[in-house]
């Protein structure tokens, strides 16, 4: 015998699928799953000659809200993006805020005395020199 069908008189409204929603789903998933409230900025990692370069993108982020720290051939890059008060009701969120935190290993042969990091246009930008042993240098053949 087969069983009638409950149907609700609430029917939602109709939304386009979005493939991105679905991450963005996931993620908070996964964040809740594991309690973990900190989340990673995307970042760059490049190298010239002279100098290892990473910028990561922190929009919001004020100067003071950011620590990096040196420590032996990791660079740990931790802070927060304080939410700011508003009114009213979110229909959607997808801005990240909280703590943030970013790490890489570095070759073992940096000048950590010179590291200069800098922020502009929501981009902070972190420079680890080469040792002098470390960047290449041209031999003359005799």
């Amino acid at each position: 015998m087969a069983l009638p069908a409950v149907r609700s008189s609430y029917t939602p409204q109709l939304l386009r699928w979005d493939p991105f929603r679905e991450f963005d789903d996931l993620f908070g998933q996964l964040t809740r799953l594991t309690g973990s409230t900190t989340w990673s900025p995307l970042a760059d990692v490049s190298e010239t000659d002279d100098e290892y370069l990473i910028e990561l993108d922190l929009p919001g982020v004020r100067r003071e809200d950011v620590d990096i720290e040196l420590n032996r051939d990791e660079l740990g890059i931790t802070g927060e993006l304080k939410e700011q008060e508003r009114e009213g009701l979110f229909h959607r969120r997808t801005r990240r805020t909280g703590k943030f935190a970013y790490r890489i290993s570095l070759p073992p042969r940096v000048d950590t005395t010179a590291v200069d990091a800098s922020m502009a246009d929501g981009v902070l930008t972190v420079r680890v020199p080469k040792s002098q042993e470390a960047k290449p240098r041209r031999i003359a053949v005799s």
